[in-house]
């Protein structure tokens, strides 16, 4: 098998760094661009040792000239905290971003995979959200930055198809968890994970009744693969995501004034012990517990002070 050298764009973001991680494994070259802003060098540290990769500090606002056989355009901060910092500049990254890597796959011939996101599918009136479904938005609004800049970048991948015959792909991201969440971005996961172990009271949105898909990153990068090496006929917009939904009161039981939380979830949730670790400065010990069936799991989580992370884990059967 040939080696492909790809470009990803966000490169060093939480989903960018997993995909450069991902593409390398399978024997690609791999160039990051990315002007981090909401990625972060210690993403991609480890990977600057494969002779087969690169990173550039690059803003995609401004044209990039290199020669490549695939594009993944993931780079736009994408949780309200970061892209209402800088709206006009969200906007821009969307829709200028759109512009000059199309241009780049145009004039190299590459096939292009843009991540595009729920959130423009606005205030949905339809649940679950069908790619068909056009949405129900605001133009206006303080999300707008965020959400027209995404459907306006999704307009020009398909104008692009039908004026210059460019080769895309077109994902359509909902929630998603893992290592490498920036504890910051005010998400529904990293907000209990960080209330939890700062012992702050665990923040339930409204009534605590509306429902949310968490999706692993590892399954959603398998996701972002599989669309890319797809027929060309499959342009997408494609719909990435957990299709199960849960409340957001349901699956995390805080034991307040005891530095313990439990959950209960599937085999994939087992890695939220390592994701606490990385959101936080706490050691924790993590006790899987099987409870039944053998593909459900009850997860303890405690932790104590401390500057040292560690980790341990018991098996019950």
């Amino acid at each position: 098998m040939s080696r492909k050298r790809i470009l990803v764009t966000g490169g060093a973001g939480f989903l960018g760094s997993h995909l450069c991680e991902r593409l390398l494994a399978q024997g690609n070259e791999v160039i990051s661009a990315d002007n981090y802003f909401t990625g972060s060098k210690e993403n991609i540290v480890k990977l600057t040792k494969d002779q087969f990769f690169e990173a550039i500090r690059h803003d995609i606002t401004i044209p990039l000239y290199l020669e490549v056989d695939e594009i993944y355009n993931l780079a736009c901060p994408a949780s309200p905290v970061h892209y209402q910092y800088d709206p006009i500049q969200t906007t821009k990254t969307s829709v200028l971003g759109a512009i000059n890597m199309l241009g780049l796959a145009k004039r190299t011939g590459a096939k292009i995979f843009h991540a595009s996101t729920s959130e423009v599918y606005g205030d949905p009136e339809v649940h679950p959200q069908k790619e068909s479904y056009w949405g129900h938005v605001n133009p206006r609004g303080e999300r707008a930055c965020y959400d027209e800049g995404k459907r306006c970048a999704e307009s020009l991948f398909f104008d692009y198809v039908r004026q210059h015959d460019v080769m895309i792909k077109v994902a359509r991201i909902f929630n998603t968890y893992g290592p490498r969440m920036h504890p910051e971005d005010g998400r529904v996961v990293s907000n209990f994970i960080i209330q939890a172990l700062t012992g702050e009271p665990i923040t339930i949105y409204g009534d605590g009744m509306q429902t949310r898909s968490f999706c692993y990153v590892d399954d959603l990068i398998d996701g972002f693969l599989l669309l890319m090496n797809s027929r060309d006929n499959l342009q997408g917009p494609v719909n990435l995501g957990n299709p199960v939904e849960s409340r957001q009161g349901q699956g995390f039981h805080v034991l307040e004034h005891s530095h313990q939380a439990t959950f209960e979830g599937g085999p994939k949730d087992l890695l939220l012990g390592i994701l606490i670790l990385e959101l936080s400065r706490f050691a924790a010990e993590v006790i899987f517990e099987v409870c039944g069936r053998l593909d459900r799991w009850v997860t303890s989580i405690s932790w104590r002070d401390s500057d040292l992370p560690s980790i341990g884990a018991r098996w019950y059967h």
